[in-house]
This record gives structure tokens, sequence and C-alpha cells, in this order.
């Protein structure tokens, strides 16, 4: 691979201006891999006046010496903003965020020094050099390399920089970052780097839940999820970000099932074979809620509601740590509904209709992926069953289906206009039993049939309204709890 030409215009620039500069960080680390990066930081003795003097097109908004180049020459860079810092020395960090001040320095070294780990502590620039005691190993790349990074990289170590207490105490962030970086390249963690994360997990305590949050995110994303979890756990971080998922450690289950709790949940994560965080989220904290659901010991345990518990326990979790509402919701829906009966002679397709009107139908996949994880962290070896091969089926045959309100060949203007009333509760009472009524059958969904019916339904009161749709309601309820005669409510 090459430099990308604005990262070259760049340190050319600074370089003709008299100053030195290098990528740095985790662009060189991914560079040096074979990996695109996906951004680019720059690193140089120049100061930030100096270099929003040679770019005119950046800003400098902070106290860190960080400017970010926007447009060099003119035009927009092709990847994106660029960050270029000056080299230096971070001061204590109070905050285990921050430091509470840094000191520009003239030397890289200082500045390779504060960064997290040997792999993204070194420096790369375009061009070979005349260095005294160094050769590049990269042809036509000269590489400043003083914690032996490289030898790291091809030894597949995640490694502090220096000693590993004092970098976890300047930022904990890098308590998971060690784990995420283990997970997604594939690494092992260095054993002193190692224990110095068991020893300081308690410091994860001082970082911002928005923070954390990214962290996860990107390990849940990663080709071994389920192998980051139980990083966590052993590296005592778990109990500190997700204590609700430790309950489930060492609790049997039943008969149904041959793992724990705890068990169980890591290997759905490992199995779904989703790509959707919010899935693999959900994959995770589907049976979050089971150990305070459980009742009795042994083969016959049982956990009723745990997948109403679950939902409201796996959103608590998500609001903690600041996830959006979106998130927060489908992984809640997912929870709610994975337990969703399906059966070829119980269920017809009115029953796959009122389950799509409840969860939509864009969700149907999702929640398909989340049953397959299910059942494969349960130790099944088939995915996909051929019940729910025929679930699928139907859902396709009826998605044409009126499932919601605004699918009816008939609106709340349209009732108001017919039976010349105003806009209340009890318009869309009438809707809810008409879109019960159309979800039993798709062909009363018909202008004619429906101006006909609201008549009949208006001579009915609001709680008379509101109580037939209340029993078409049950009867949904009726048939997704079936599972609950058969293994499914106590898995």
């Amino acid at each position: 691979m090459l430099l990308p030409k604005e990262v070259q215009l760049i340190i050319k620039k600074l370089e003709q201006a008299g100053f030195e500069a290098y990528a740095v960080g985790g662009c060189v680390r991914d560079f040096l891999l074979g990996i695109e990066p996906k951004d680019w930081d720059i690193t140089t003795s120049a100061l930030p006046e100096q270099i929003q003097k040679l770019f005119p097109k950046s800003v400098y908004l902070n106290k860190f010496g960080t400017v970010t180049i926007y447009e060099i020459v003119g035009k927009k860079s092709a990847v994106g903003p660029i960050e270029v810092t000056t080299f230096r020395i971070d001061e204590r960090y109070s905050d285990q965020r921050h430091p509470d001040s840094v000191k520009f320095t003239r030397n890289l070294k200082e500045d390779l020094a504060r960064r997290d780990f040997t792999i993204n502590a070194i420096a790369l620039a375009p061009w070979a050099r005349e260095i005294k005691n160094q050769k590049s190993k990269i042809k036509n790349y000269q590489i400043i390399d003083p914690f032996k990074g490289q030898e790291d990289l091809k030894n597949k170590l995640i490694r502090a920089v220096g000693e590993p207490e004092k970098r976890f105490s300047e930022d904990a962030l890098r308590l998971l970052r060690a784990i995420r970086f283990a997970v997604t390249l594939n690494y092992k963690i260095e054993t002193k780097t190692w224990l110095a994360i068991k020893k300081l997990a308690f410091l994860i305590k001082r970082i911002s839940p928005e923070r954390i949050r990214e962290e996860l995110i990107k390990i849940i994303l990663s080709d071994k999820p389920a192998e980051a979890i139980e990083m966590l756990k052993e590296a005592n971080l778990l109990r500190y970000i997700l204590p609700e998922l430790e309950l489930g450690v060492g609790v049997s289950q039943n008969k149904h099932h041959i793992y724990t709790i705890y068990k169980h949940s890591v290997l759905s994560l490992k199995y779904c074979p989703s790509q959707d965080y919010q899935v693999r989220l959900a994959a995770l904290f589907h049976d979050i809620a089971k150990p305070q659901a459980k009742r009795g010991e042994g083969p016959e345990a049982t956990f009723y509601n745990h997948d109403v518990i679950g939902a409201q326990v796996s959103q608590k979790i998500l609001h903690r740590l600041h996830f959006s509402r979106e998130d927060i919701n489908k992984v809640g829906l997912l929870i709610r509904y994975h337990m969703f009966y399906y059966d070829v002679e119980v269920v017809g397709e009115a029953g796959v209709r009122r389950l799509i009107s409840k969860v939509g139908l864009e969700n149907i996949k999702d929640l398909v992926d989340l049953r397959i994880a299910d059942r494969l962290g349960s130790g099944v070896p088939k995915a996909k069953p051929y019940k729910l091969r025929h679930f699928e089926y139907i859902v396709e045959k009826v998605s044409q289906d009126p499932i919601s309100v605004k699918m009816l060949k008939i609106n709340g203007h349209k009732i108001m206009a017919t039976l010349k009333i105003k806009s209340g509760p009890k318009v869309g009472a009438i809707l809810d039993v008409l879109l019960a009524e159309v979800i039993d059958d798709p062909n009363k969904n018909e202008p004619a049939y429906l101006k006909k019916r609201i008549v009949g339904l208006n001579k009915l009161d609001l709680n008379e309204l509101r109580q037939r749709a209340k029993e078409k309601i049950k009867i949904t309820q009726a048939e997704m709890d079936t599972e609950i005669k058969g293994k499914y409510y106590v898995k």
C-alpha cells in the first residue's frame, strides 16, 4: 500500500517548513499489517499555531496540541479530516481520561512514550532517510520504533508502552482497548499487561458511559465477541460494565439446557449469524433475566416471564451505557419476542400476521437470527429446523397482507366523515378493532366492507370497543404463549 497523497503532502509541507512530521498510531499499525487504515493521524514538532499557518483550512479547538486539517492545497481531503498533533508529554491524569496538562517537546520518542500499546507507538514517514543506528524494515519508508512495536506485531502481542499500571492509570479506557485489540487482531495480551488490567479493573468505573459503549460495540462486532466477553469476565471488568450478565455465572437451567445461563448467553453471542450489533446484543442479553425469574431447581426448573423481564433489564443496561433510543427499543423488542411460538399445525397465517404486527416486518429476519443464536447456544446442532423454515415461508407469504392500521383501506378521517364524529379515542378504538378483524381475514380489507362495519361499531361505546380489541389481543397472546405449555417456557 501507499500512504494517501494527502498524508504525504502534509508531511512534506511540514518538513519543507523545517519541522519533523510522521504518520503515527493506529493508522501505522494497520498500514504495517496490510490493513487499509480508517483514518490518519500525524505527529509533528511544529506547534499548533505553526501548523495552522501552513494549513489555513484547519481547526484548533483543544488544549492538547491537535489541529484538524480539512483541506490540503485547496482541496477537501479524500481520506477525511486528518489530525496533526504536536510532539507532547502528558502530565498527570486526574480523571483517568485526559492529561491535566500537556508539555510540547521536540523529541519524537517522548511523544511515542505516552501512547497506550507498543503496536500503536510506531511513527512512519513516506520516504527513506539516513538515520543513525537505525534501518527501515520497509523499503522506501522511515520507521521510528523505540518500543519494539514491530516485534510485537510479528509475535501478535498486545503490550503496554513502558509500565502497564501507569498507562492504565492515565486512561482507564485502555483496559477495554487492550481486550478489543486482542480480539480484533487475534493477538494475545502480554502477561505483565494482563496482570495490570486485572489489578486495575475497578478504574473503568471512572470512564464515561459513552466511551465504554463505543468500545463495547467494537468488541461485539469483532470476529470473536464471545471470547472478548470471557476475557472481560476473567479480567474482572465484566462486573463493572455488565454486572447483570455475571449473575448467570454458575446458575444451572433445566432439562432443556446443558449449559449454565452465563455460558449459554456467551455461546448464543458466539453463534449469532447477524453482523448487526443490535442483534448480537440481543443474543447476549436474551436470557439475562433468567437468574431472577428462576423458580425451582433441577430438570424441572422454570423461568416464567424471563422474556418480558429480560427486555426491561436489557433496556436499563443500554440506557445506563447511553445507547441510542433506537438501540434500546430494538434490542428490547427482540428479547421480548424471542420466545415467539410457531408450529405448522397450530399457528395459522393470522397468527403470523399478528406477530408481524407486533414486531414489525423489518425485524422478522433479526428475530429469526436471534432464534438461531439461541438454538446453537443451547448445543442444538441444527440452526434452522423445518418449523423455522416454514415460519419464514409463511412470513413471506403474508408480508403483503395488512398488519398495521396504516395498511387499512380506511383511515381516521374517513371514519370521522362517515360517522360525523370528531377526532377522539373512539376513532382509534374502531381502527384497532378493524385491524384485528382484517388480520384474521385479509379479504375484509375492502373499503365497502370497512365502511359498513364502522357503522355497526359506532353503536358500541368506547369501553366496548376497547374490550373487542383487547379480546383480539388476548387471542394473539394465547397463541404466542402456547409455547409456555411446551419446552420453551422452561428453556
